[in-house]
Order: structure tokens, then sequence, then C-alpha cells
């Protein structure tokens, strides 16, 4: 139906004006309601609907709202400061309801939207300084409250789409009119004052740590109210302006740039944890360069992070990277520069989860490095494989659940595990290979290094490429690269040799191949068409890995 395509982006020509996030709109509710009764047909203005159809959706949306009021009334004892409208109870308040009421503006009036002065810069800091010293639980309160509270005013986006129902017989520009006062009765209240803390010294800082407790509160307790997620969508729609790639800096860090960046620099680094003083020293020496994005609200705050080793070829290890001391002291050879590897990106503020930094961060790195280094032509990560060793921990016990254990490996690599490891055939084996996996003992053995290397390098080939979410790749980080246009290239054996290394994916990294020339199109097949770019490497492992497990 039309109000479905509406609100589910299945039209190119017609927009739901109605929906709030996480909720239906009130028109597709009325469809939902009307539609065995109704055709609807499309005029020639997107906004408009035609004149048999009006009748149905007022009723029905009058009918939505009455339903909704009856629907709530019994339940409201049971909502502590519950209102049709979002506003603070007023019997009885506590400290924390009051500064609320009294920080939090009513949203003016569509007429003096534009018209009504800011309030002092003494409420913003009020509500900082009271929201800084709460523990944990009176936070999630607060929150609660606020989005709550002090939300949207439902019943006059009721009454406005009923007026614009209303309106759909009238002229263009009333139609119009009536779309922007609906539009505009769909901002929450406390919207206001999140703008207005943006706006005094270290507002924005505190709305980017503000938002990542609104995400901790909802990882931690996923039934949270859908105003929690209101909340939550309005922050970062707000937070995404704000840092728009055209108001970030990219700075490169040396070895001359402030004690406390280099200092942030080392504790935010997520990949591959910085030891000492020397180490970071290396990573911003010759052949390595370190860049950032700042943003002028948070100075001092590197927002995220990319390191970027400079080499002959394409690295297929990090210990020639992270733990190479030849570079230290010496001078760079131009000759010697050859590619640019990508191997560490971390994004520091967990408030900016969503918002795209990462990928503007290393579209502008390779400008900056092609300006420096004209001859320069190859671009790669070199990754890490979070998650792969978890995966096949599951992997490996649902088939012992399911009695295939003979079927993820060849006649010939059973054999040879049930001897190294002194095992029967069977599940026992697969028991066997499990635990060793996951204690990383099997690292100590050079038969089984030897025989498990074309084991899990199929295997890790098809939880990069064949383990899919709402089919995209399942795998974080190759779903980062892929998003932006890289190739998944080579799969590289024996590349992070370090406990943590080995621990999350069986010592496996892989390169992601940024093709100048190419990354367009791959980014657009790979989110349009949810095709995956690879190499004939990481194809033919996933075609051993179907062949020997049976797929």
């Amino acid at each position: 139906m039309l109000g479905l395509q509406q609100c589910h982006g299945q039209s190119s020509q017609v927009h739901c004006l109605f929906k709030r996030p996480g909720n239906d709109c009130l028109v597709c509710l009325s469809l939902l309601v009307a539609g065995s009764r109704v055709k609807p047909q499309l005029s020639s203005h997107p906004a408009m609907i035609s004149h048999h159809i009006i009748c149905s959706l007022r009723s029905s949306v009058r009918c939505w709202a009455h339903r909704a009021v009856l629907k709530a009334a019994p339940q409201a004892s049971d909502l502590s400061g519950w209102r049709w409208y979002s506003a603070p109870s007023r019997g009885g308040g506590t400290g924390m309801e009051e500064l609320l009421a009294r920080v939090v503006a009513p949203l003016p009036t569509y007429e003096t939207r534009d018209k009504t002065p800011p309030p002092p810069e003494s409420n913003s800091a009020e509500f900082m300084h009271f929201y800084k010293t709460l523990d944990w639980e009176h936070k999630l309160t607060l929150l609660r409250k606020l989005s709550q509270d002090f939300g949207v005013d439902h019943k006059s986006v009721s009454e406005l789409a009923l007026k614009l129902l209303d309106a759909q017989l009238r002229d263009l520009a009333t139609i119009l009119q009536v779309e922007d006062r609906l539009r505009y009765s769909l901002t929450p209240r406390y919207k206001q004052l999140l703008k207005h803390i943006s706006r005094v010294e270290g507002g924005v800082k505190f709305l980017v740590d503000l938002r990542a407790d609104v995400m901790e509160l909802m990882s931690s307790k996923p039934s949270e109210s859908p105003h929690i997620r209101d909340l939550n969508g309005t922050l970062k729609s707000l937070l995404s302006e704000w840092f728009s790639v055209g108001l970030l800096r990219l700075e490169r860090i040396t070895w001359q740039s402030p004690c406390e960046i280099l200092q942030k620099i080392s504790q935010y680094e997520a990949v591959h944890p910085v030891r000492n003083w020397t180490d970071i020293k290396r990573r911003v020496g010759p052949y390595r360069r370190c860049y950032a994005f700042t943003h002028a609200a948070m100075p001092g705050e590197p927002l995220v992070v990319l390191h970027v080793a400079l080499t002959e070829d394409i690295s297929d290890n990090i210990q020639s990277i992270v733990r190479e001391f030849a570079t230290l002291d010496s001078e760079e050879d131009v000759n010697k520069i050859n590619a640019a590897i990508f191997y560490s990106i971390s994004s520091t503020q967990a408030g900016l989860q969503g918002v795209e930094l990462g990928n503007y961060l290393i579209k502008r790195v390779v400008r900056e490095l092609q300006s420096e280094f004209p001859h320069l032509a190859q671009f790669s990560s070199l990754s890490p494989i979070p998650g792969f060793s978890s995966w096949l921990q599951s992997l490996l016990s649902q088939y012992r659940k399911e009695g295939r254990a003979t079927d993820l490996l060849s006649e010939q690599e059973w054999r040879e595990v049930e001897q190294a490891t002194d095992s029967a055939p069977g599940s026992t084996a697969l028991e066997a290979l499990r635990k060793l996996i996951a204690t990383s003992e099997w690292v100590r053995s050079e038969r089984l290094v030897r025989v498990l290397e074309p084991v899990l390098m199929r295997l890790c080939a098809w939880y990069l490429y064949g383990e899919k979410r709402r089919g995209y790749a399942l795998n974080p980080v190759a779903n980062f690269h892929l998003q932006n246009g890289a190739t998944m290239w080579r799969l590289n054996w024996h590349a992070d040799t370090s406990p943590r290394g080995v621990a999350n994916s069986c010592g496996i990294m892989v390169n992601y191949r940024y093709f100048l020339n190419e990354t367009p199109k791959n980014s657009a097949l790979y989110m349009q068409n949810k095709v995956i770019a690879a190499s004939e490497q990481v194809l033919g492992l996933v075609s051993q890995f179907q062949k020997n497990s049976k797929l």
C-alpha cells in the first residue's frame, strides 16, 4: 500500500511526513484500517492525496488518536510522571524534576520560533554540572525523564496531521505551510536544550559523552523505552551535522606534536596497543605517518586516528610494522616508498559511533600522501579480524552437536589432527581441536601449525566473505572497508603472532586493497547490491571451504 511504501522507502516519489523514528506513521496506520476499502492514488503533488480517500484517512486518524488515549489511560497510573503531552510531573517534584522543568524551555510556537530569545547560558551550565555529579543509576533516571517527559507533543502532531489531510484539496501554498508546521511540531522539546548546550564551552564534548551514556543504556537494556532510542537518534543527528567533514581539521601527528596529544594517541590506540614512549616515537617517525581528525569545539581531542606505514611492498604481517626498530633514527629513502599501509584506525569517542569519520579520514589521507609522494600508487590496509576465533568456536560446537564432525576437514586432515592430538576419530577429535584453538596451544606445535594452516585459512575466508548480517559482511572491519570501496585482497597466515592476535583471529590478518579507480564502483555494488569485491586468492579459499565443508 502507499502508506507502507512511504515509510519504508519503497517509493521514490513520495516521502512520509508523519513518521517518527521507531514508530509507525499516522497515515500508514490509517491506511491499514482503510486499506481493504480504499485504493490510493497519487496526484501531481507528492504531498497531495486524492479526494476519494481523504474521508477514510481523516476518520481513521481521529480513531487512531482516540484509541491511543483510551489505551494509555489504564496504564497511566503505572507510569511515573506520564503525560499525553511530555511534561514533568508537578506534584512533589524531586530536585531532578525541578531542574528539568527549569532548564528545558517550552518549544516556542510556530509563529515565534525565530523570535524567541535563547535561554541564559547558566541553564545549560547548570544542567551539565548537575548531570556530571550524578552516579550511573541517577544518570539513567535523568535520561529517562528527559526523553519521556520533554519529548514531542503528540497531541499537537495528531491535530496537525488531521489539518494536513483537510488541506489536501486546497492550494499548494497552504499544503506546504501545514507540512512545515507539522515538521516543526515533530521537534522534541529537549532538542532546544541540546542545541543550547552545544554553544557553551565544553558543551559539544559533553553531548558526545552524553550520547555514549545513552548508547550504553540501550546496549545494557535492549528493552529500554522507545523514548531513549528517540533521544539517541536526535543526538546522532545533531552530532552528524556538527561533525560533518567540512568542519573537521586533518592534523599530522609527529614527535614534535604536543605531549598531551601524543599521550592521547597512545591511550586511544585500540588495534595494536602502544607499549612505551619509544614505541609511539617509532609510530610517528620515519616511514610512518599518523593522522587525526580534530574539531574546533573539542580542542586537543583527536576524534579518529589513522596510522600508516610507508613500505616497499604491501605488508603481510604486523610484526614488521610495529616491532621494527631499524627505522627509528633513519632517513627516509623515497625510492623505498611504494605502498601505504593503513594498519590501525581508531575512533576515540564512543558517542560518535555511527557518525561517518573513518571513511573520510582515509580519503583525506590518501590525498595527502599522493601530494607528498606523487609516485605512490599502492594503498592497502593490514587489518585484524576480530570475532573470527569466537565464530569458529561456535561453528565447531554446532558441528559437534549436529553430529557433523567430519564435514569441516578432509579425511587426510582429520587423520593428521587425530595423530597430533592423540585423539579418537569423530567428535573426540573435533573437541580436541576446539580446545586447542580456544587455548592457542596449537601454535606451539609445528606439526599442528602446518596441518591447520589450510583449514583455518579457508574457514577465515568464509567468515569474511560468506558470513553475513542483513546481506552485509558480518565482520565489522570487513564491512567498514567494503563500504569504502576496498577489495578483499589477501589473507595472511602468521600475520599477527602476538597473544592477542592468535586469540582473536588465529594469527591471521587481511589486506583490503584500495584500487582508487575502482573504489566508487565497488562501494556502490556493495552498498546497493551487497556484492563483495574479492581477489582470486580469497575466492579460491572460499571455494575450498564450500567443497570441504560439504555446503
